[in-house]
């Protein structure tokens, strides 16, 4: 059993190093424009591979409007859902928890204070990240300055996207490694987004546990707590942190063999489903996301059964440790 564990396990191996070596991209490559929605999907979305898209948003007002002060005066009032939590860390493990942030409802001009320094928090980081399309709902008056939908990913996907987000952070806050089953479209208002990737076809690479589903509390004086959702079910999520992979922890995330690019103001990042992510940004980054739900195809089914056999290879691994 254990020799044909160890064998699979190189087949594993062999099938995401044959996937590098025949399409996939060693750098994030970047187009210079729109693309035909025909060649987009034959090019990018078909083959599921991450591309960098300049000069597609330069009609956008929001590329010169959304400054600070524009914002106060347009939105300032309006209450947005905020993540708070005392690193940055939304969604993320710690220790044997996967944590929630809090989430306060806080007028933007609120969190404006916060990122401009007006008001000190401590170590609270703020974040607005609420996914659920959260541009459309609570942010409505900042619709004009962009578009809801980019034509040409909306006619090469036949469809209109499930959602539309608004991001607006500290430099601190972190998105944790995860993959979506969206086909997502990132577009950077102001500043810069940093991005780790990795594709699917290294699964057998990435570790996954299973854990306790809970959330950040503030106290009055200021102190984090951590509350279980003791009415959920544990969460598979990836425990590994890859600015500082814990190799003796997860040796087998040697064999990764990740992306890295930078997303500035005015571009696209298009990123594919089911490719693992990482993000970081520049302090009061504005943002905007377009979500569009994946084809549960045969890549799909593929990606299924990847999955399952990357998790039974590391689970008799594992065991065979203990």
């Amino acid at each position: 059993m254990v020799n044909r564990m160890e064998a699979a396990r190189r087949c594993l191996a062999e099938f995401s190093q044959e996937a590098h070596d025949l399409y996939l991209n060693r750098s994030v490559p970047y187009l210079d424009g729109p693309p035909e929605p025909l060649d987009f999907y034959r090019d990018w979305i078909g083959p599921n591979k991450p591309c960098i898209i300049r000069n597609a948003l330069s009609h956008w007002p929001a590329l010169s409007r959304w400054t600070t002060d524009y914002l106060r005066r347009a939105v300032g009032s309006k209450v947005v859902t905020v993540a708070v939590t005392p690193d940055g860390y939304a969604d993320a493990v710690r220790g044997e928890r996967f944590v929630l942030p809090e989430e306060r409802q806080l007028p933007l001009a609120a969190v404006l204070d916060v990122l401009e320094g007006q008001v000190q928090t401590g170590s609270s980081v703020f974040y607005v990240q609420k996914q659920c399309s959260n541009l459309l709902e609570e942010l409505p008056e900042l619709v004009d300055d962009l578009e809801t939908h980019l034509d040409w990913m909306s006619t090469a996907l036949g469809k209109l996207p499930d959602a539309v987000n608004f991001w607006l952070g500290d430099s601190r806050a972190v998105t944790s490694m995860h993959k979506d089953h969206y086909e997502n479209l990132y577009c950077v208002i102001s500043g810069q987004k940093d991005f780790i990737l990795l594709p699917p076809t290294d699964r057998p690479f990435i570790p996954y546990g299973r854990y306790q589903p809970a959330e950040y509390r503030q106290r009055d004086d200021g102190v984090f707590e951590v509350v279980d959702r003791s009415d959920s079910e544990k969460v598979p999520w990836i425990p590994l942190d890859p600015l500082r992979p814990d190799l003796q922890r997860y040796p087998q995330y040697r064999g990764a063999r990740p992306l890295r690019c930078s997303v500035k103001a005015g571009e696209i990042l298009y990123l594919p489903s089911l490719w693992f992510h990482h993000v970081q940004q520049s302090h009061g980054c504005t943002a905007v996301n377009f979500w569009y739900d994946m084809e549960y195809d045969i890549k799909y089914n593929y990606y299924q059964l990847l999955e399952s056999l990357s998790d039974v290879t590391a689970s008799v691994h594992h065991q065979g440790e203990s």
